[in-house]
């Protein structure tokens, strides 16, 4: 099971209703977790709707997808979103990252 802050979902419902979609009431965020980066694996946030094997979520009021595969290692991650001076954007704090890269974009298990 993951967790979405009321912030994160708030900034992502506001997203998702600033895009040109009738069909709103379907669209969430996708979490996903793909090969790439400098430790070996990195994640994907996009707007979409579900697919056949997705697992669904809501936290806020937001939907939130993310297929078998990712789940295994997004359990007991948090999606946060930060709106500071220095700092803004979501961000993902996972447990199962064992170490991330200097950027902070990728992670390894």
């Amino acid at each position: 099971m993951i967790n979405v802050t009321e912030a994160a979902a708030q900034k992502a419902i506001t997203l998702i209703s600033s895009g040109e979609s009738d069909s709103e009431t379907d669209l969430g965020l996708r979490m996903k977790v793909i090969g790439g980066g400098c430790s070996g694996f990195q994640y994907d946030l996009e707007f979409g709707e579900a697919k056949g094997t997705d697992r669904v979520f809501e936290f806020h009021g937001l939907k939130v997808f993310i297929d078998p595969r990712s789940s295994l290692y997004l359990a007991g991650s948090v999606l946060d979103y930060n709106d500071g001076l220095m700092e803004s954007g979501f961000k993902i704090t996972n447990p199962n990252a064992k170490n991330t890269c200097g950027c902070g974009e990728s992670f390894s298990v």
